[in-house]
């Protein structure tokens, strides 16, 4: 596996330090096989309560690989208006990190069940 993109849901129980998620992505943090893109952090910051959390995501978010590029958003809303994403319950940002993932040959960890069918089985990292 070249690597994996934590979504939103998978970052917040890191840091909870959910023991079902933490010993994994530590592991794969500590590999460097772990990306991100600038929305999946922001979206961390509207949740974040408190200074020290806020810079614990910026610490993460300066850590972490980007995926980010030019054009990026716009393909995925191409992407998205294709796959007729938005009518399946994926939206935008979920329809950036499903493309990220393809484009990149990626896994994706995340719990979101609309998105996890959409990336479908073979781009879904599964523990063990």
């Amino acid at each position: 596996m070249r690597g994996v993109v934590f979504d939103t849901s998978i970052w917040i129980e890191y840091l909870k330090g959910n023991p079902d998620v933490f010993l994994t992505c530590q592991e794969l943090l500590v590999d460097n096989r772990v990306f991100g893109l600038e929305l999946i952090f922001a979206e961390l910051f509207q949740g974040a309560k408190g200074k020290r959390e806020v810079e614990t995501i910026i610490q993460l978010a300066n850590l972490i690989p980007s995926l980010d590029e030019p054009y990026h958003i716009i393909e995925s809303g191409l992407l998205s208006k294709k796959e007729n994403l938005v009518n399946q319950g994926v939206g935008l940002i979920d329809a950036v990190i499903f493309h990220a993932v393809a484009k990149n040959e990626l896994k994706l960890w995340t719990l979101d069940k609309k998105l996890r069918r959409v990336v479908g089985y073979e781009r879904l990292f599964q523990i063990g």
